[in-house]
């Protein structure tokens, strides 16, 4: 059995451990009600540029632009994986990076990571990365999602990739998220039928095709951007339900540690009495 000292010990440091856990906790839910404001507040815009399309769509009889295909026409994918640059947050980063993992088998992929822990993961098992990006996780803003579109759609445009995807977390809810997989390149025009205004009386100058060569490059950063917004949202959840998991852990494991102390303080005190009056005993014969 281990003795009073260890056991006080042991005590001190999960009570440090659990003070660290909840500073963390309450650190992540005050993040996490600010990038949940944000999260609203990119909606609109984004469903703005998705009706724009759609309506040209419509009005043209057709999205037949090059940036726009119903399937792939090779198998060379350019995938985006946005992760963390910190840990501590459950499985939240492991499951993206699972996901872009298996997005990858079968094709002739490679990597655009955000994160120091995608860069990590997939560095480790040499999927070849053509770009790494750090130290906006948490603080981004929206030129950093249109760097990465534009680098994206060039290397699109000229040919080296049949297709771009993005990976990265649906926000469920504040303690529930799931990996997801965007297709950003070529853009599916049937994910835009029924979304035109049919009483639309909008004229497109100087044509559509060339408001359409405007307005992708933007859709691509949008979906980038509040594919950054989102993630951030799901890793301080993530982070704020494992912060409070483990505190409670540490709050169990403190009332058990006090209970051996207890017990073995009070075994000490026996032995003590048990020792005194064997003594007392002996003098007395």
């Amino acid at each position: 059995m281990a003795s009073m000292r260890d056991i006080k010990r042991r005590i001190k440091s999960v009570n440090s451990t659990r003070q660290i856990t909840k500073a963390m906790n309450l650190v992540a839910s005050s993040k996490l009600n600010r990038a949940k404001a944000r999260l609203e507040g990119t909606k609109p815009f984004a469903e703005e540029t998705r009706k724009v399309i759609a309506e040209i769509g419509a009005a043209a009889g057709g999205l037949n632009n090059s940036l726009f295909a119903v399937e792939p026409k090779g198998n060379k994918a350019l995938v985006i994986v946005l992760t963390g640059d910190k840990g501590l947050c459950g499985g939240y980063n492991i499951n993206v990076c699972k996901e872009a993992q298996a997005l990858c088998q079968g094709k002739d992929a490679k990597l655009i990571t955000v994160g120091s822990k995608g860069r990590d993961y997939f560095k480790r098992r040499d999927i070849p990365i053509d770009k790494s990006v750090v130290g906006i996780s948490e603080r981004f803003e929206y030129g950093d999602a249109a760097a990465l579109g534009e680098r994206a759609l060039k290397l699109y445009r000229e040919g080296e990739f049949d297709a771009v995807y993005l990976v990265c977390t649906k926000y469920i809810s504040s303690i529930s998220s799931a990996p997801k997989t965007v297709r950003l390149l070529p853009v599916n025009p049937r994910e835009f039928e029924g979304e035109a205004d049919a009483n639309s009386l909008v004229l497109y100058e100087p044509s559509e095709e060339t408001v359409l060569e405007y307005i992708v490059p933007k859709y691509v950063d949008t979906v980038i951007y509040g594919g950054l917004v989102e993630a951030s949202v799901c890793e301080l959840g993530a982070r704020m339900t494992a912060m409070d998991a483990a505190t409670d852990n540490a709050d169990e494991m403190l009332a058990d540690l006090n209970l051996l102390y207890n017990r073995v303080r009070q075994s000490a005190i026996t032995n003590e009495i048990t020792e005194i009056v064997s003594g007392s005993n002996a003098l007395s014969q």
